[in-house]
């Protein structure tokens, strides 16, 4: 079986808003959700900014505010994000059978228990320096409250969404780094192809803006560390000058629905899943294959699944981290997909504009890939101020342009070597 899935609603919450259509025409706007840290006291870090969730609180969009109370920030962005997106959809009051709806999210961890971990250990330490495993177990045993421990697991924001929509389907979390959300949607796309289900909640959510992520990033100097003082301008994608991405956080949610199904109810179509590609780079966890040839490959792979040329494609949108090494292989690898056309397709990174979201950034910019083609425009890469030779493709500097999307195409690419390509079409009866 190969049933064509449509996508009939989408939420998020992000950096650059709290809802699709604000996040869209911030977007269009060349705007940025970047700015100082104010998560955590970050003044000690070589990286003191990041793109944060601004002015949402879930309590204000749930009936019910303390059944969220023990949850992590992921988990919240999650329900936000998903309580748009079936709404827009309209999905719910067509569920006869809750084992046909299903849900399939690339999340990250949740909250990490900085101080109580940090308070564990120091009041562990002996006075001549020994760790005491028993007084550590002792004082977290007596600290650490086991709900919050609980939330840290990275399944929880999808067994809380099959709590909330009474989806007794499949549930299914993957974590593959930066792909994940791409990932969890090529999944949930195959299967409603094959039949298991007719209705997927999909998408991602994740928040690393915390001690533990920053260091993580900033040791591996993925972090970009030279604007502190001025945030905006700090992801770059594509530019010579470009020194490191921006964290961000967020989530985003899509319905995805089997064609027929979504056709009996008069859903609202925004648009077809066409392509799905993936693949591993099998070479260092941390590094990019030199030559993309994971890159090339989940490309190559989304293009066969849609069954369309790679002259087809009207935009892409790009992983563009604003790190050296990613934007450079990911310009080689459009360069051995696209051949000519790879300096002339709009290749743009929205990522400059609400940072990296991990785990949410695929589905995010996927979402992005839809509006591109409901609204005939193709956003930007801001920052884009000093041409890199090894980068040199048409990335839509700094401002949006109009432009006809029939097809887009989304990359994902992941610490670890993980590769996801997916392919969006306009809806085609």
């Amino acid at each position: 079986m190969n049933r064509r899935v449509v996508v009939t609603g989408v939420g998020c919450i992000n950096p650059m808003g709290n809802d699709v259509e604000t996040m869209w025409a911030g977007l269009k706007e060349a705007q940025s959700g970047v700015g100082p840290t104010t998560i955590f006291d970050a003044s000690r870090f070589p990286t003191r900014i990041s793109a944060e969730i601004r002015n949402w609180n879930l309590d204000d969009h749930v009936p019910n505010p303390e059944q969220w109370r023990h949850c992590g920030r992921h988990t919240r962005f999650a329900v936000g994000a998903a309580l748009q997106a079936v709404q827009a959809s309209g999905v719910l009051d067509s569920i006869q059978d809750p084992t046909r709806f299903g849900i399939y999210l690339g999340s990250g961890e949740g909250n990490q228990d900085f101080l109580s971990f940090t308070n564990m250990m120091t009041k562990a330490l002996t006075a001549d320096g020994e760790f005491d495993l028993k007084a550590f177990t002792k004082i977290g045993l007596e600290t650490l409250n086991p709900l919050l421990e609980l939330e840290q697991e990275p399944n929880m924001p999808a067994s809380h969404l099959a709590g909330l929509f009474n989806a007794q389907g499949p549930n299914v979390n993957c974590l593959t780094a930066c792909a994940a959300s791409s990932q969890a949607i090529g999944e949930a796309t195959e299967t409603i192809r094959r039949g298991d289900v007719d209705v997927m909640l999909s998408g991602g959510t994740h928040s690393m803006i915390h001690p533990f992520g920053v260091t993580g990033f900033n040791l591996l100097t993925a972090l970009s560390t030279g604007r502190n003082d001025e945030p905006t301008r700090a992801s770059r994608p594509f530019d010579r000058l470009r020194d490191g991405f921006v964290l961000g956080e967020g989530s985003s949610m899509l319905v995805l629905e089997e064609l027929e199904h979504a056709k009996r109810r008069g859903a609202p179509i925004l648009g077809e899943i066409l392509g799905y590609g993936s693949t591993a780079d099998a070479y260092r966890i941390t590094d990019i294959h030199p030559e993309g040839r994971g890159a090339i490959g989940c490309m190559r792979m989304a293009l066969a699944d849609a069954n369309l040329s790679p002259d087809a494609i009207d935009y892409v949108n790009a992983h563009g981290t604003s790190t050296l090494v990613n934007d450079r292989v990911e310009t080689r690898a459009c360069h051995e997909v696209f051949g000519e056309r790879a300096k002339s397709v709009p290749i743009s990174s929205t990522k400059s504009m609400m940072g990296h979201l991990i785990a949410a950034a695929g589905a995010t910019e996927l979402i992005v890939c839809l509006l591109a083609m409901r609204d005939s425009v193709i956003p930007p890469t801001i920052n884009y101020e000093n041409p890199d030779p090894d980068c040199d493709l048409d990335c839509v500097p700094n401002q949006a342009r109009e432009g006809k999307v029939d097809y887009a195409l989304n990359n994902s690419f992941g610490f670890g070597g993980q590769n996801i390509t997916l392919i969006a079409g306009r809806f085609r009866d």
